[in-house]
Order: C-alpha cells, then sequence, then structure tokens
C-alpha cells in the first residue's frame, strides 16, 4: 500500500477520504512550473510572484493530474505529510532572514531509499513498507540544511535490484515519453518524476547504472559521482562497493547547484575518506560554456554495439560527438587494452547485497526485518525480483573467495582506464549510455553500459542527445578520479549549444491546477474539391492521441481503399502513422495513439490525412491537420 496523503487544493480525493483532505483558505498563486530551473523558481520566490508554497502545491496538482490518473505515470510511492508545512516555513525564514542557499524553498524528490524520519524508506518493497528511519540519510541531512521541500519518495526497482522500475510497492512505472516502456533503473521512478516535472530535481542511486540509465531514457542529465564523493550513509544498499547516490535534473546547472549542496566526507562513510582535507569541487563555478574548447575526447569504440537494434543510439551519439568536434574539441578513437578481461568478474553486487542489508538493519532499530531471507520470508517481494534475491540470499560466507578476487580485478581496472585517458591525454571517453532504447514493459532491458563507470569508481556522467522512435537516448561521458567537476563543465557546454530537451508529451503544464482538456484540431481540404471528408479531430493531449469521428463525402465505398493519416519523412516524402479508414469504410470513429514525433508534426501543420482510392491509390485528396 502506497501512502500518498496529499490531495490537491482543497479538495477531497475518494483515493484518500475525508480526514485527510485538505482545507484551504487561499489556494495561492496559480504556478506553471512544468520544465522550470531551480534558478528560475529562485527568481519567483526572490520576486514575490510566488511562495514556495505555491510551487510545492504546482508540484502537487501535476502529480495528482499525471501520476494515477491521466496517462498514469505511476512514479511516487510517498508523498511527505509535511511538504507544505514545510514549505510555509521556509517561506517565512526567507522574509525574515532570506535564503539558505540556492536551493531554498525548492521541492525535490528522493529516491525510496533514502532514510527519511517522516516517510517510510521501504527500497520499493511492501515487506518494508513499514521501516521508518530514525534519521536522515546523509544526502538527506544536506538538502534539510540547503532548505528544501522533501516532496515525496519515487518508485524504484525493488531493492535497487534491476533497470525496469518495477516493485511490488509501485508496481511497474511508466516512461513519460513512451507510456509501453519502461523509464529505466533501478531510480526509475525519480527519472520520470524529474521528466514529468513532478519536482524541480530527485535523488537517485547508481550501483551499476541506475543513475546514468533512467536519466538516459528520461531525457535528463545524471551523474555518477567519484565513488566517495558524497556519503552513501543512510541509503539501503544493493552493494556498498559500488553505491553511490546523486541527483538527476533537467539541465546542467540544475544538477551543478544540488551537486554542491551535497557532496563532502562523512565519518560514516569509509569511502568518503577520498575526500577529506582535500578542496572539494565547485560544481557551479565550474561551468563554462567554452569548456569543450581545446578538450580531447577518446571514443570507445567497443561500447557502441553492432547489433542492429543498436544502430539508432550510435548514431545520434555519433552526431553528438561531431557536434563537440564543433565547439572546439579534438577526438580520437580508442581502445582499452584487455578490456573485457579486466572487466569480466569485477562486479561485486551478487557478494554484498546480503551481508550489507544484515548491516543497514542492525542500525535501524525499529525495522520490520533484519535480513534479506527475512524479506524473502515475508512472501511480499515482486516475482520479478524473487529468483535474482533468492541467488544473494545464498551467500553463506561474507568474505568467500570468489568476492576477495572480484575485488582484487577493481583496482587493475581502474587503472587500465586512468592510463587510456593518460596515454592520449583525454578529457573523458564517449560511448552511448544505453544502446538500445527503453525496453517495452515487460521485456529486459538490453544494452547497458554501467559496469565501466560503476566497477572502477571514475565518475560518469549522462547527457541527452536526441530522440530515436519517440524516446530519448543519453550520451555516457567518463573522467578520472575527482574529475567530476570538470566532466560537468564539459557536459554544460555542450547542452548549452544544443537543445535535446522535450516535454514529455504526456504530461503537459496543467490549466488551472488541472489537466488540459481536449482541443479540436482543423481540416482544411487541399484537394479536390468533389471529394471531401466531413467531422471531427480532437486531440487528447494527456494521453497524446487522436480522436476521428469523420466521414467521407463525394466517393463510392467500394472506390475507397483507405484514409491514412500521415507525415514528412526525412527524404523529404511521406510516411504513414495511422490507417483511419480501411477498405470500403467511407464513415469511422477512430483512436490513434500520437508519438513524440507526431505531435511535433501536428502542432507544425505537416500532418495530413489522405484519401486512397482505387482510381488514385497514391492520393485522391489531402487534407490538413493543424492546431
Amino acid at each position: 500500500m502506497r501512502l500518498l496523503p496529499m490531495p490537491p487544493r482543497g479538495l477531497c480525493s475518494a483515493l484518500f477520504g475525508a480526514a485527510l483532505c485538505l482545507t484551504a483558505t487561499s489556494l495561492g498563486a496559480q504556478v506553471t512550473i512544468a520544465e522550470l530551473s531551480i534558478t528560475q523558481l529562485q527568481e519567483l520566490m526572490s520576486s514575490g510572484e510566488a511562495s514556495s508554497a505555491d510551487i510545492t502545491q504546482a508540484y502537487l496538482d501535476r502529480i495528482e493530474a499525471y501520476d494515477q490518473q491521466g496517462p498514469s505515470i505511476n512514479a511516487m510511492v510517498w508523498l511527505n505529510p509535511n511538504a507544505l508545512s514545510d514549505a510555509e516555513a521556509l517561506d517565512r525564514e526567507r522574509a525574515e532572514r532570506g535564503p539558505r542557499s540556492a536551493m531554498h524553498g525548492v521541492p525535490v524528490i528522493l529516491k525510496d531509499n533514502y532514510d527519511t524520519p517522516e516517510m517510510p524508506t521501504a527500497a520499493g518493497s511492501l515487506a518494508l513498507a513499514s521501516n521508518f528511519a530514525p534519521d536522515d540519510a546523509f544526502q538527506v541531512a544536506r538538502l534539510r540544511a540547503a532548505g528544501v521541500v522533501l516532496l515525496g519518495k519515487a518508485n524504484m526497482h525493488e531493492l535497487a535490484s534491476g533497470i525496469t522500475t518495477i516493485s511490488s510497492m509501485g508496481g511497474q512505472t511508466r516512461n513519460p515519453y513512451d507510456l509501453t516502456r519502461n523509464p529505466g533503473g533501478s531510480s526509475g521512478g525519480t527519472g520520470a518524476a524529474i521528466a514529468a516535472s513532478f519536482a524541480t530535481v530527485g535523488w537517485g542511486s547508481d550501483t551499476c547504472g541506475s543513475i546514468r540509465i533512467p536519466a538516459a531514457q528520461n531525457d535528463l542529465v545524471g551523474l555518477r559521482p567519484t565513488k566517495g564523493l558524497s556519503s552513501i550513509d543512510g541509503i539501503i544498499p544493493l552493494a556498498h562497493t559500488q553505491d553511490v547516490g546523486g541527483p538527476l535534473a533537467r539541465t546542467v546547472r540544475d544538477l551543478a547547484i544540488s551537486l554542491d549542496v551535497v557532496v563532502g566526507p562523512d565519518p560514516n562513510d569509509p569511502a568518503t575518506a577520498l575526500v577529506e582535507g582535500v578542496e572539494l569541487p565547485r560544481f557551479v563555478d565550474a561551468l563554462d560554456a567554452t569548456a569543450l574548447q581545446g578538450a580531447r575526447i577518446g571514443i570507445l569504440e567497443d561500447y557502441f554495439g553492432s547489433a542492429p537494434e543498436e544502430a539508432a543510439a550510435a548514431r545520434l551519439v555519433r552526431a553528438a560527438i561531431d557536434r563537440m568536434v564543433e565547439l572546439g574539441a579534438d577526438t580520437v578513437t580508442i581502445e582499452i587494452p584487455n578490456l573485457d578481461e579486466l572487466i569480466s568478474g569485477s562486479g561485486v553486487i551478487g557478494y554484498e547485497t546480503k551481508w550489507d542489508l544484515i548491516d543497514y538493519f542492525e542500525l535501524t532499530p525499529d525495522a520490520p526485518v533484519s535480513s534479506l531471507g527475512e524479506i524473502l520470508e515475508t512472501g511480499l517481494v515482486h516475482e520479478a525480483l524473487v529468483p535474482r534475491m533468492r541467488t544473494r540470499n545464498e551467500s553463506e560466507e561474507r568474505n568467500s573467495e570468489e568476492y576477495l578476487a572480484a575485488l582484487a580485478k577493481r583496482e587493475p581496472l581502474r587503472h587500465a582506464v586512468e592510463a587510456t585517458l593518460n596515454r592520449h591525454s583525454l578529457d573523458a571517453l564517449v560511448f552511448p549510455t544505453v544502446r538500445t532504447i527503453p525496453a517495452v514493459i515487460g521485456d529486459p532491458q538490453r544494452g547497458s553500459s554501467c559496469s565501466l563507470g560503476a566497477n572502477t569508481g571514475l565518475p560518469s556522467i549522462s547527457v541527452p542527445v536526441g530522440f530515436t522512435s519517440g524516446v530519448p537516448i543519453g550520451m555516457e561521458m567518463m573522467a578520472r578520479m575527482l574529475e567530476d567537476a570538470h566532466l560537468v563543465a564539459m557536459a554544460f557546454a555542450f547542452e548549452q549549444r544544443t537543445d535535446h530537451r522535450r516535454i514529455p508529451p504526456h504530461t503537459p503544464p496543467l490549466v488551472d491546477a488541472l489537466a488540459p482538456p481536449r482541443m479540436d484540431v482543423f481540416m482544411r481540404m487541399r484537394s479536390p474539391a468533389d471529394l471531401s471528408i466531413q467531422g471531427t479531430v480532437v486531440l487528447e493531449p494527456v494521453v497524446n492521441r487522436l480522436l476521428f469521428d469523420i466521414e467521407l463525402v463525394g466517393v463510392d465505398a467500394q472506390e475507397v481503399v483507405g484514409v491514412a493519416l500521415r507525415y514528412p519523412n526525412e527524404d523529404g516524402g511521406w510516411q504513414v502513422a495511422h490507417l483511419v479508414l480501411r477498405a470500403g469504410q467511407v464513415a469511422g470513429r477512430v483512436v490513434a495513439d500520437l508519438s513524440v514525433t507526431h505531435r511535433e508534426h501536428l502542432q507544425a501543420g505537416d500532418m495530413h490525412l489522405v484519401v486512397l482510392t482505387r482510381q488514385q491509390p497514391r492520393g485522391a485528396a489531402v487534407v490538413e491537420l493543424g492546431m
């Protein structure tokens, strides 16, 4: 059962009952917050155009409209019952003393494995639905100190053990760009939520791709930081050797602002000894629109893939590399000697999960279970997770020979990568974050390159490079240890001269705190006068589909071959999106689902209906559609 205790603006939701309804005396400012950055939100609050409470409510309205209703993104599992009161307190503090930081009053979302006292920390598992931590995770405490509003927690692949984001707690999260596909994982709930503007930024964790994959598949920016740059204390572990935490954001600047808040040493995380006594990176200060000028980029050709299903992602990443060259970068195709041998067997997830969970539960006195074995015994685990978790629970020795051998392979792997960077004087390696598009829900996700960053501990960032088949593709950039800020600076320089961020078609801006209503689509006959289409075409913008109620006039049914919905292709010709009427039909009511590409063509006015007849099988009449 999920706890979503905050219905919108004084309304009683049937999901929650009257006892949980909010009765607001003032609705505050109507704020359109979709796609707004941290800087833009601060400008609204500083000018008095909107308060943190207004902004928080606007995000809650979007969650209400789109998460369980409308497209049913299904990204959120908990909402913070104190979110609005916290925002109001931060508003008063701003008025009295000014903002604490660049994130003062900004709503954020956490992955469901970050400890907080006011919301359960369940890691997506019903077995942990009553797990209330005694205090905040390290990064959460840093965020509170910066004055953020903790809006809620997002769904995740249960126990972080997968990359499609399905769990017993939250079910399947859907990709806001294509509702039939997964959003990546394991931080897929965070990725989908931030893509859909349920908050400004969100926090995920990455053990093998769990920040980078959702970033790539939700048109976001996500950094897997240098291992030890920030503490993982208070994050339910998957494998402490590989676990890192950090933000996902719609822009590189938002990512940088967020990173500046959470990096630093922590005595409760031995890995952070790396940055004790070291000057911490200043991510915002490092942002430089010229950072690619003179940069040397190594193209890791082996990670582009050669299968047909990998071609589209490779093409977009190569185009992005060409753009980096236009911005002043030099490139060289490289290989890492003996990479396959070095990386094989260097992952430690299967050896650490069981024991790390025991350690976590020992520090959580009121936890409902004490081990992975007890989680499995509850029977409250999603069926997709059970076989993998049973296997990981079979480990009988914490420090087995196999585990120690895997650990021993990691340093030579990292040295080999850094030696390659040094040998070619490279600033970064580049390759597709995921070599294939997001998988259809229910299918396994292929093509991840997550192990290179995860098994070396080196910083890796995923940045958007475009769309194929209506879904986003990401490019991964990897640098040396503690070169995170330079990596972010190069991502910023690329972002500033490209335009790859798109609003998901299924989560448009709200209208008066509600999802936008149906919109009429006009029809304009181009030719001829004796054959026409009459009726109506309506766009449902939230679910991104067209509703046709049309009739052909001036043609006999036996002459009709079909009526096709078409749009331009890259070669200057046309291609069919849907067959609206079939052979022999002169009227019909038809629903046609649109892709992101289709929607863009509709809005541009270059989507048509073409009537095909026996006499003119290539088009007897053309009707332009437009908004």
